[in-house]
């Protein structure tokens, strides 16, 4: 019933901004050619009842079959609401400006004549672009953005290094999510560019699925191809355990995360659940390390990291794959100061935000302390990559998907 009640409260807001934008869009149409005006506001309107009607549908829609259509919906609803909220923004404040005036006049000087305040047609456009930008740079962001796949290098030094690990390379992806894909060519051409990075050893930092591990099936034997001298190792991310799915039993949901984790076989992934992998170069070693997803506040606390850190007392230099960053503060730094580098995902940027030079901003950063690229606390790293995919809006404006390429060097 609250489910109900909450879908109602969406469309009436919905409605509300459609009608507040509607009057400004008949107000600058109204001295048009009569045929015109009417198409203009017919369209208006079979735009929003087919986004609101989409949303109605969209639980009819079996996931696998409809998957495409589905994620249709969710964009068009999601574009045209951001769209019609920034016009009415710009409305709102031209309204309280013209509100002003009007009480202004009203407890002013009662000789004049108190006068109504039109909304000018300048304030009508200035709405109408402030709608086309989110709806422009949204589109753009599912053609383009969504696999404008971005290489990121960044150098990792340390004292504790051994001599022949001095520039052993490390690409780390994460955050795949193939539920959310729809493009398989754009997705091998990311895969291609990992190859070209020519990595010792590739690190996946979890959320290989949605919802369950069914959607990963079509995109199996491309990320197969992945290859590196030592290896492919991967760890579990919050959404690889089923969470957010209803199961007809707990079997169910188990079955499917063992699933899981034979398909990360099947692409030669070697799965690290709460384990650590001894690295040999020459004689030489360093500690990798793959905790299950522990999330601060109401994420997942699958993780072992006591138990996963055991048997690495003795390496001189350890890195560790863990989902979520809020871990690094959280237990990582207080309790194993010896981890030199952690290598984290999950915060994708919020798939929004902006970076031009040294300069980052995303929504991101008012959840996560640490949300994206390279952060240090004495000796002690943390990277957290962009992601590789996309969840929920099909696409990404600004900050893009990311491919890491960390070098480790001594000193």
């Amino acid at each position: 019933m609250n489910r109900i009640y909450l879908l109602l409260l969406l469309f009436a807001i919905y409605f509300l901004v459609d009608f507040y934008v509607f009057q400004v869009v008949r107000h600058l149409f109204s001295e048009s050619h009569g045929t015109t005006r009417k198409v203009v506001q017919v369209l208006y309107w079979i735009i929003s009842i087919g986004a609101l009607a989409g949303v109605l549908l969209y639980n009819q829609l079996d996931p696998h079959v409809f998957k495409d259509l589905r994620l249709f919906i969710t964009s068009f609803f999601f574009i045209t609401l951001i769209s019609k909220l920034f016009s009415a923004i710009i409305l709102l404040g031209d309204d309280i400006r013209r509100g002003v005036v009007w009480l202004s006049q009203f407890f002013g000087d009662h000789d004049e004549e108190i006068t109504k305040s039109d909304r000018s047609a300048f304030v009508g456009k200035l709405a109408l672009v402030a709608g086309a930008v989110p709806l422009t740079a949204f589109t753009f962001g599912i053609i383009s953005g969504a696999h404008d796949y971005r290489v990121r290098n960044r150098v990792i030094r340390s004292a504790n290094l051994p001599r022949q690990f001095d520039g052993f390379r490390i690409v780390q992806i994460s955050d795949i999510h193939t539920g959310s894909f729809f493009n398989k060519t754009a997705v091998m051409g990311g895969v291609d560019t990992i190859n070209q990075q020519k990595a010792d050893l590739v690190c996946f930092t979890g959320d290989l699925v949605n919802y369950e591990s069914k959607e990963a099936r079509d995109y199996l034997d491309i990320f197969k191809k992945i290859k590196t001298p030592l290896g492919v190792y991967s760890t579990m991310g919050n959404h690889d355990y089923g969470d957010y799915k209803s199961w007809t039993s707990i079997d169910a949901k188990q079955k499917d995360v063992k699933n899981l984790h034979e398909m990360h076989r099947y692409m030669d992934w070697n799965i690290l659940l709460n384990e650590h992998k001894i690295l040999t170069v020459d004689g030489e070693q360093i500690a990798l390390l793959g905790v299950e997803n522990w999330g601060a506040g109401r994420f997942s606390k699958y993780g072992d990291l006591p138990q996963t850190y055991r048997g690495t007392e003795e390496s001189p230099f350890k890195v560790l794959m863990s989902h979520d960053p809020s871990h690094w503060d959280a237990q990582i730094r207080p309790q194993f100061s010896d981890i030199d580098l952690t290598l984290a995902g999950h915060t994708h940027g919020m798939q929004f935000g902006i970076e031009i030079g040294s300069f980052r901003w995303s929504p991101a950063q008012y959840v996560y302390k640490q949300w994206a690229d390279l952060y240090q606390q004495g000796h002690q790293y943390l990277y957290v990559n962009r992601g590789f995919g996309f969840i929920g809006y099909p696409g990404r404006v600004g900050i893009l998907p990311e491919i890491t390429v960390l070098e480790l060097k001594r000193g």
